[in-house]
C-alpha cells in the first residue's frame, strides 16, 4: 500500500464519520421537534375547545337576567385575550410560554369567579344545559391538563438530545434551541381558600 494512500483513507474515514453524526444527530432533532410540535397542537387543541365552551357557557348565562353583567364581561374579555396570545412551537420561548399562560390563566380566574357567582342563581344552577357545559368544561380542563403533561414529556427527550455534548455543538450551528417546559400557573403555590356560604 502506497504511503500517500493511508492519509487519503483516515481523511475519508473522519469526514464520513462526521457526516454519519451530523446526519444522525439532524434527523433525531427533527423528528423529536415534530413530536414537540404535535403535542403542542393538542395543547392548543384543548383549549380551543375549552374557549368554545366557554361561549355556549356565557351565552347560557345570559338568559339568567339579573345575572351580574361585570362577571361575564370579565370571562368574554379574558376569553379574548386568550384567544390573542398564539405561538409557533418551532420558535417558543420561555418569554412567550409564560405569557401564553397568563392570558390562560385569566381567563381560568375569570371563568371561576363565574362558576362561583353561579351559586346564588338557583334557577340557573338547576338549567340543564349550563349543568352539562360545567362538566364538559371540568372533563376539559382535565384535557388540557393532560396535554400539558404530554407536551412536557415531548419537549424532555428533545432537550436532552440537543443539549448533550457533543449534540449541542451541532444544535447551536443548525439552530435547534432548547424548548421551554409548562410550568404551574402564577399563584398555584398556594392554597385555595374555600369559603362556604350558609346564608
Amino acid at each position: 500500500m502506497k504511503k500517500w494512500l493511508i492519509p487519503v483513507i483516515v481523511i475519508a474515514v473522519i469526514i464520513f464519520g462526521l457526516y454519519s453524526w451530523g446526519k444522525n444527530f439532524n434527523n433525531t432533532a427533527v423528528n423529536l421537534n415534530e413530536n414537540v410540535k404535535e403535542a403542542w397542537g393538542n395543547v392548543q387543541t384543548s383549549y380551543q375547545r375549552r374557549n368554545d365552551l366557554i361561549g355556549n357557557l356565557v351565552n347560557t348565562v345570559k338568559g339568567a337576567a339579573d345575572f351580574e353583567k361585570s362577571t361575564l364581561e370579565a370571562v368574554i374579555k379574558a376569553r379574548s385575550q386568550a384567544t390573542q396570545t398564539t405561538i409557533d412551537p418551532s420558535n417558543i420561548t420561555p418569554e412567550q410560554l409564560q405569557q401564553f399562560n397568563e392570558a390562560q390563566g385569566g381567563l381560568s380566574s375569570a371563568l371561576s369567579r363565574l362558576l362561583v357567582t353561579v351559586e346564588r342563581y338557583p334557577e340557573l344552577k338547576a338549567n340543564q344545559n349550563f349543568l352539562k357545559l360545567q362538566d364538559e368544561l371540568t372533563s376539559t380542563e382535565n384535557t388540557i391538563q393532560t396535554a400539558r403533561t404530554r407536551y412536557n414529556e415531548a419537549i424532555k427527550p428533545y432537550n436532552v438530545h440537543v443539549n448533550t455534548f457533543p449534540n449541542t455543538i451541532l444544535a447551536g450551528i443548525l439552530n435547534f434551541d432548547e424548548k421551554p417546559y409548562f410550568d404551574a400557573e402564577a399563584g398555584a403555590e398556594k392554597p385555595v381558600e374555600v369559603e362556604f356560604d350558609f346564608k
